[in-house]
């Protein structure tokens, strides 16, 4: 169960209908994941038995839950909602149907599993049933001082485990060793899992998304190092740093130079008004500019909150205008296929006069 206060709990919810209203949607459904801890701070998983918030955007929200989960919500701010429980033989799509009464656009999470969309949708004859997606995005894009809180302290946990990385990369070591301590540190400074653990040296550090391998490390290997996870109270860390084992030579200190210019070029663009398009941009000219940028296979950053990637995307041809309270990464990279690559990500906050970095170990190529 999530910590999330009772009186936020309501703002939000509050803050849901009045962007359904707007939105001329009549009810949002909303099954576990992230949208439904935002909303509730319930944490729950889907299944085949059907929880759900039913919020209508008149009147008073409603919980559907299964009987034998019912105990689970005790404590959490749904108590203070109408639940509405079901046991097995029972059509729980029916029960939400006849709560929500007589709705014709019904909006539902995008996470809700296929099994509940067509039940509901089988419920609901008269009614249309669309994404919550674009209503709900609104709401978890703008992070409260809360939220921001907690990504300040995610960012902390995990610049601590960065600050232990290079006592750990030595060469005749495999990634998947240096992987076993790091997740091992993830966990010993506060987070709940280590949900991803990115050790690519050498070449395999020219595949963004490489996690781990038995490959063993080598004097000279540039290593990615791309790590995070969430905190108990689900705000996420992501943070990537580059390393390498011994000095690294003139081609590595030169393209990485380029790469710290390019992502502090987009750090310095990030304020109130600006795009997330421009923010791609200001990376990737610098880049492109050096001769790399065929080698920059990336959008430059992601939204980040109580998912690793959620909206706002940095990313070319996103034209929304970045307001105060957004969050996302800055991550340009350079990948030589077969050879090497280096990224630097940092977690940003826009503020109301520029952007806060979340992440403050340095940007310096870190031989080890």
């Amino acid at each position: 169960m999530s910590g999330t206060a009772p009186d936020h709990v309501t703002a939000r919810l509050e803050r849901a209908r009045a962007a359904a209203r707007q939105a001329g949607v009549d009810a949002l459904v909303v099954t576990p994941g992230p949208d439904l801890q935002y909303l509730t701070g319930v944490v729950k998983h889907s299944h085949e038995r059907l929880s759900a918030l039913l919020l209508p955007a008149q009147g008073a929200p409603a919980f559907v839950v299964p009987t034998l989960e019912r105990p689970g919500l005790d404590g959490s701010a749904v108590e203070a909602m109408d639940v509405l429980t079901w046991t097995d033989g029972v059509d729980p799509h029916a029960l939400a149907a006849s709560a929500l009464g007589d709705v014709r656009r019904v909006a539902v999470a995008a996470d809700m599993p296929a099994l509940h969309v067509l039940g509901l949708r089988d419920a609901l004859p008269g009614a249309t049933l669309e994404l919550a997606t674009p209503i709900l995005r609104q709401l978890r894009m703008r992070k409260d001082a809360e939220e921001i809180a907690s990504l300040r302290t995610a960012g902390a946990a995990i610049d601590d485990v960065h600050a232990r990385v290079p006592g750990w990369l030595v060469a005749g070591r495999t990634e998947a060793e240096v992987g076993a301590d790091i997740t091992r540190a993830i966990l010993e400074t506060g987070h709940a899992e280590a949900a991803f653990v990115i050790v690519g040296s050498g070449p395999n550090g020219a595949s963004p998304h490489h996690e781990l391998s038995d490959r063993v490390l080598q004097t000279g290997d540039v290593v990615v190092v791309d790590i995070g996870g969430p905190l108990p109270d689900g705000y996420n860390s992501d943070s990537t740093r580059t390393y390498v084992v011994g000095e690294p030579d003139a081609e590595v200190r030169e393209v990485y130079a380029v790469l710290q210019r390019a992502q502090a070029a987009a750090v310095d663009a990030v304020r109130p008004g600006a795009t997330a398009a421009s923010i791609d941009e200001a990376a990737r000219a610098i880049i492109r500019d050096a001769g790399y940028g065929e080698y920059f296979v990336h959008r430059t950053g992601h939204g980040i909150g109580l998912e690793v990637h959620e909206e706002p995307y940095i990313v070319d041809g996103n034209d929304l205008p970045l307001e105060p309270g957004m969050a996302f990464s800055v991550e340009p990279g350079i990948y030589f296929p077969g050879r090497w690559g280096a990224r630097i990500e940092d977690i940003v906050v826009v503020t109301e006069s520029g952007g806060e970095s979340v992440n403050r170990r340095p940007h310096d190529l870190h031989p080890c």
